[in-house]
């Protein structure tokens, strides 16, 4: 029996880039070549079907960029041509990320029509002001409209992505952006701090953002706050109501296979020669020259598996089980258990039998958790002996 298999597509253009953003997005060109790009992520999909022989579809995720500045007949054919490839679970997840500032009234009506069943909203906060800092296009009207929109076309399950530790921001400022997400009654809702990467316009030109200490004291009452209203943490930046996790996501987070199609896209599958991780050409240009033929291979040497799968598997408030650590990755867990050891006992990990999950110390230094994971070069000291430097973004 064959494990099942999710797709993700990249969709890498945006009405404008955000100065915080470093995904692989870029402003749109006057004319967006919808039909060509169309064609070379069914062609993409062609030279990746060898991975998913036998494999059933359990999810797929349109990102971004903004998936939303596709039209409707655009993501309709894209649905139509991945399921004329592979067999799609009955129940499979679809969802779409959408910024509410480029939905056109109506369109998730079209959306849903095509098969997209769950929405993700960039919303990021409910401030006028922030919003303009972070150079959103939309304003906290939109938010809602977007929702009203969704509930319209029977889509109730629906992310709301929010910030906080943004400029200038107070306690109850990040309290009150999920006050106000909260009232729209979102099924799952990502929750997470604005960071400062390397390559973005905020990292060349910081702004000023609020004290670690304030910033972790927003972390801990916002997540006391959803939990109060039935939204429980599974992962270190994802709350959800019952049973509207993620599924897709919780497949990267549990080491699934996928398969990753668009311009930058990453996949990751499980073959009889080991875990292979694949790549498209990021240029959006080159991408669309190649016609999608532009992926390269990897076969991930097992001296870095324990860091690949800790790297995903650490961010589940569960964890992991020992069991699902062999059966993914094919090591034996005695190649890690001296660095599992010594974790628990500087209060990082904990297990029951053979159920290992972070601490509340281990979250919040999660960066560090996973690092101790690293494969060490010949004569290096094993990382797992220094202690946190830093706590981890979520």
């Amino acid at each position: 029996m064959h494990s099942p298999i999710a797709i993700y597509v990249h969709l890498p253009w945006c009405v404008r880039k955000c100065p915080y953003c470093d995904f692989n997005s870029h402003v749109r060109p006057e004319q967006l070549p919808e039909a060509d790009y169309v064609a070379a992520l069914l062609a993409d999909l062609d030279g990746d079907l060898d991975l998913a022989s036998g494999r059933t579809v359990s999810s797929v995720f349109f990102g971004g960029g903004t998936p939303s500045l596709f039209g409707v007949d655009a993501i309709a054919a894209l649905l139509e041509g991945f399921a004329s490839r592979l067999p799609f679970a009955s129940d499979a997840e679809v969802t779409m990320e959408a910024n509410p500032g480029t939905v056109e009234h109506g369109r998730f009506a079209g959306y849903a029509a095509a098969g997209i069943n769950r929405v993700s909203l960039g919303a990021q906060s409910f401030d006028a002001a922030a919003l303009s800092v972070l150079g959103r296009i939309h304003g906290p009207g939109e938010i809602e409209s977007a929702v009203a929109e969704l509930a319209d076309a029977g889509l109730d399950n629906f992310n709301l992505d929010l910030m906080y530790g943004l400029p200038g921001q107070t306690l109850e400022g990040a309290l009150s952006d999920v006050v106000l997400a909260l009232a729209l009654e979102p099924a799952h809702l990502s929750h997470y701090q604005l960071t400062l990467e390397p390559g973005t316009a905020f990292f060349h030109r910081p702004p000023v953002l609020p004290d670690d200490e304030n910033i972790y004291e927003m972390q801990l009452e916002c997540q006391k706050l959803l939990a109060d209203r039935g939204y429980a943490q599974y992962e270190v930046s994802a709350y959800a109501q019952p049973g509207r996790q993620c599924r897709h996501n919780l497949n990267y987070w549990r080491f699934g296979d996928y398969l990753g199609i668009g311009a930058g896209a990453h996949g990751k599958v499980t073959a009889a020669s080991g875990i292979i991780r694949t790549e498209k050409a990021r240029s959006p240009r080159a991408y669309l020259e190649a016609r999608g033929r532009s992926g390269t291979r990897r076969t991930v040497p097992p001296a870095e598996l324990p860091f690949e799968y800790m790297l995903n598997a650490l961010r589940l408030a569960d964890g992991f089980r020992t069991a699902e650590l062999e059966r993914t990755t094919g090591l034996s867990v005695e190649t890690i258990q001296p660095t599992l050891a010594a974790l628990k006992s500087r209060g990082l990990l904990e297990s029951t039998g053979d159920h290992w999950k972070p601490t509340e110390l281990g979250f919040r230094f999660l960066n560090d958790l996973q690092a101790a994971f690293l494969p060490a070069a010949p004569g290096e000291r094993p990382s797992n002996v220094r202690p946190p430097q830093a706590r981890a973004s979520v």
